[in-house]
């Protein structure tokens, strides 16, 4: 039995092709008894949206990549749950990569991995620099996460500068006077981590403290042993300190692990506070206040932002004319796609790249604010 096609349901619902894609599409503008009529009647029929058909009559291939460092950091794993969640509202699959922070496979990964698979990127880079970015002709449509790196290319991150100013003003504001930031670079970079630093500097600053430059204490990653590695070795020089201001959750969870061995008591002897509320956190004993990016908003308008120069790629003319191949029709027609693609006022074509920052907020816990503040 052949399978059935648009046309089928609309003879069968009593409604135009053009109807039957609007209710797919789950245009606003149909009416709810037809969009009930319609659905009934692709129930009945058994009708399946021809996903692959739809794409490659846009030239598209209906994949898009996210490239993160490393998989088994909690933030990314989370973070990846996310965009595959908001992925398939407009029926797009994504595809995973690890770039392990190794600026060739980022390069490789900017570049569409030298093949037409992928319709666009979703790119947290850690080892490309501003000239990387620079010239992307023919490279597919790429959204960046993290800080920004250049300024004409797509880009979603929180701010990280002020997030880390007032994680910092919280620990001196229950009294501690002496701060670490483990992971910190005094370093006048781009990244994350020397965002985090400045923003960590300037509270210490507003709160008339002195910087002093064996307050950064140096990683050499950002997992759990590092951050436990870290807090054992300023220890073990007799550096004092009542509070760490990590730059993870994974950081910080490792410098809990070696504070407990050395029966360093959190948070009456030393507070501690993390970036990402990652899960983990939440179980550690005690558990670990931090800095929550909204992953979720994150992923979301990363999808967006992506679709958006997907379309303008693939579909420069703005879709197709009311009537022509109702199956070819945008897929997940997005309302609020319009707030993604206009910069400064500008009209609804203007291809301006999006600097976009999404909430964060802090969240305490015990490892702060004891077992009365939980």
């Amino acid at each position: 039995m052949a399978r059935p096609r648009i046309k089928d349901v609309a003879r069968h619902a009593g409604v135009s092709e053009k109807t039957v894609s609007n209710v797919i599409n789950d245009y606003a503008h149909v009416s709810d008894r037809t969009r009930t009529v319609v659905r009934a009647s692709i129930e009945q029929l058994g009708y399946r949206v021809n996903l692959a058909g739809r794409h490659l009559r846009k030239g598209r291939t209906g994949i898009i990549a996210l490239v993160v460092p490393e998989l088994d950091i909690p933030y990314f794993a989370e973070l990846a749950r996310h965009v595959i969640r908001e992925a398939e509202k407009c029926s797009l699959t994504v595809l995973i990569h690890q770039s392990g922070a190794d600026r060739a496979h980022e390069l490789a990964a900017l570049a569409g991995f030298g093949s037409t698979f992928v319709d666009g990127i979703i790119l947290s880079p850690l080892a490309l620099t501003a000239d990387d970015l620079r010239d992307r002709a023919g490279f597919p449509p790429t959204v960046l996460l993290g800080e920004l790196l250049e300024e004409g290319a797509d880009h979603v991150a929180i701010d990280n500068e002020r997030a880390a100013r007032e994680a910092t003003r919280h620990l001196i504001s229950l009294g501690r006077r002496t701060v670490l930031a483990v992971g910190g670079i005094d370093a006048p970079g781009l990244g994350t981590a020397e965002a985090r630093t400045r923003g960590y500097r300037a509270a210490l600053a507003e709160a008339g403290i002195a910087h002093d430059p064996a307050a950064l204490v140096p990683v050499d990653s950002f997992r759990m042993p590092a951050g436990a590695r870290a807090v054992a070795r300023v220890l073990r020089d007799g550096v004092r300190f009542d509070a760490l201001l990590c730059l993870n959750d994974q950081l910080a969870l490792g410098a809990l692990r070696t504070l407990y061995e050395h029966g360093v008591r959190v948070p009456e002897d030393v507070a501690v506070i993390g970036f990402d509320d990652v899960e983990g956190g939440r179980f550690s004993v005690p558990t670990l206040s931090t800095v929550a990016p909204d992953k979720a908003a994150v992923a979301k308008v990363a999808v967006q932002l992506l679709r958006r120069r997907i379309e303008e790629a693939t579909d420069p003319d703005g879709g197709d004319p009311e009537g022509a191949d109702p199956e070819g029709a945008r897929h997940g027609a997005d309302p609020d796609a319009g707030r993604y693609g206009v910069v400064d006022g500008a009209g609804p074509g203007v291809q301006s790249p999006q600097d976009r920052i999404v909430a964060h907020r802090l969240v305490l816990r015990e490892s702060t604010e004891g077992h009365e503040g939980r």
